[in-house]
């Protein structure tokens, strides 16, 4: 593990602490700075936003269109928080919309209709392998099933899903299954489970501690820093199944150093705060099997129906994720912390859909806050300013490009066998590498092809 140990006070694992770099090259702060200029009137052309100001857009807009409100998301390509409306009586709350800067899109389903659908999946194909969740792009509700859903299984779930009426659901099938990414072998250990540190916090009560999937800490009550080592961390709260999958780990030496911080290898991201997720956002996911992925928020409040039990309010994502990555760090360029690795279908070799439990859920839920900022509660980081100055992190845009590549992602530092046993192969190597890229603080990361992602 790549954390440095001080005499007399354990320096904890920095979040999502693991290995070697994944396919993907993570874009660092600064390379997508809000724009605020544009027309004078604003109701006549969207602003253009960033995730993190659109997601915070959102929320009011949610209250001040109240019914007409049947979700949003965020358009990446043209930085624009999109918000859909179910046409009424009051048409002021849509032009009050738009001059806040979102583009309103009329709609046929309220929430109140998707929200009443889902209720009836729950109630009448709650069948272990399938899961769904609102999407707002679509306006209807996702359903997707695994392939596990056979005969009797399916035929129950697709007349549920007909019954929902034309234009209420969509009906996708998965060619994997869904499962907790827990196993084997590297990152944070316990009761011969490997699971991957998500965030550092801080406890109610002043200790330092982590955030881990709840299915992790259910499996066992404490864990390591190495395989076969000592216990570093105790079990304090776990959820899971149920609404969450969630575990605060506390450290068992108070004198522990946590940082708000991700571990990407050769550099970290600081972490400055919780946010809520966005559909359409993009995000990056850090596990001790696969390192550094990403990809896109595709529904949020997700319901799964995992073998073990089914778990409610989840974010929906296709960022890959393979077993020993649960509990793993999801989050955003400019530091924000978004989720926890629970579970989903596939691997990175194919993809897939994957499951995370969000941070500020979680935060609120065990009392706790993000690294060493004891001074703000879970809901005070969820939204408004970054932290950090301009951007969390500081620091100008970071260039990948030609001048990322360096040492191979290989080595003593690869990505090992899910299964478990050493901290990976030496000929994990795919390519990917770190090295000094073109911004002003010397940061960057990015493939030796020349392809990592710049400001």
């Amino acid at each position: 593990m790549s954390h440095k140990r001080i005499p007399k006070r354990r320096a904890a694992m920095a979040a999502g602490g693991v290995v070697a770099l994944g396919a993907a090259a993570i874009l660092l702060p600064n390379a997508n700075a809000s724009q605020d200029g544009g027309p004078s009137d604003a109701a006549a052309a969207p602003r253009t936003l960033k995730a993190a100001d659109a997601s915070d857009l959102a929320s009011q807009l949610a209250g001040m269109l109240g019914d007409a409100f049947a979700g949003s998301y965020y358009d990446t390509g043209e930085q624009q928080l999109v918000v859909n409306v179910v046409p009424g009586d009051n048409n002021q709350v849509i032009v009050e919309a738009k001059k806040a800067g979102a583009d309103v899109r009329e709609v046929d389903n309220s929430m109140g209709e998707l929200r009443g659908g889902a209720t009836t999946l729950k109630s009448e194909a709650t069948i272990p392998g399938t899961s769904w969740a609102i999407d707002p792009r679509t306006n209807k509700i996702l359903v997707t099933a695994d392939s596990t859903v056979t005969g009797e299984k399916w035929d129950r779930l697709e007349s549920t899903v007909e019954g929902l009426g034309s234009g209420m659901a969509t009906l996708e099938k998965s060619a994997g299954t869904f499962r907790t990414f827990v196993s084997g072998g590297d990152a944070v250990f316990g009761g011969g489970a490997r699971c991957s540190l998500g965030f550092n916090v801080t406890a109610g009560d002043g200790t330092p501690a982590f955030l881990t999937a709840g299915h992790c800490g259910v499996a066992t009550e404490q864990w390591s820093d190495a395989q076969d080592g000592a216990p570093i961390g105790t079990v304090d709260q776990a959820v899971f199944p149920g609404e969450g999958d969630f575990a605060l780990v506390k450290y068992d030496d108070p004198a522990t150093e946590a940082p708000s911080e991700v571990n990407l290898g050769d550099q970290t991201l600081q972490i400055g705060q919780a946010a809520e997720a966005t559909v359409g956002q993009q995000v990056f996911r850090m596990g001790s099997t696969t390192g550094l992925a990403d990809g896109q928020v595709l529904g949020l409040d997700a319901t799964v129906n995992y073998p073990e039990g089914t778990v409610t309010g989840l974010i929906q994502t296709d960022v890959c994720a393979e077993p020993g990555d649960s509990g793993g760090s999801l989050f955003t360029q400019d530091g924000q912390a978004i989720g926890l690795t629970s579970g989903g279908s596939g691997d990175c070799t194919v993809g897939g859909e994957t499951f995370f439990q969000p941070v500020t859920t979680a935060l609120e839920a065990v009392g706790a806050t993000l690294g060493g900022d004891a001074a703000g509660g879970a809901g005070d980081q969820a939204g408004g300013e970054e932290a950090g100055g301009e951007e969390a992190g500081g620091g100008d845009a970071v260039g990948g490009g030609e001048e990322a590549g360096g040492e191979q992602a290989g080595g003593d530092a690869g990505a090992g066998d899910e299964a478990g046993g050493d901290a990976g192969a030496g000929d994990a190597g795919d390519g990917t590498g770190t090295g000094v890229g073109g911004s002003d603080d010397g940061t960057g990361v990015g493939a030796e092809d020349g392809s990592g992602l710049t400001g």
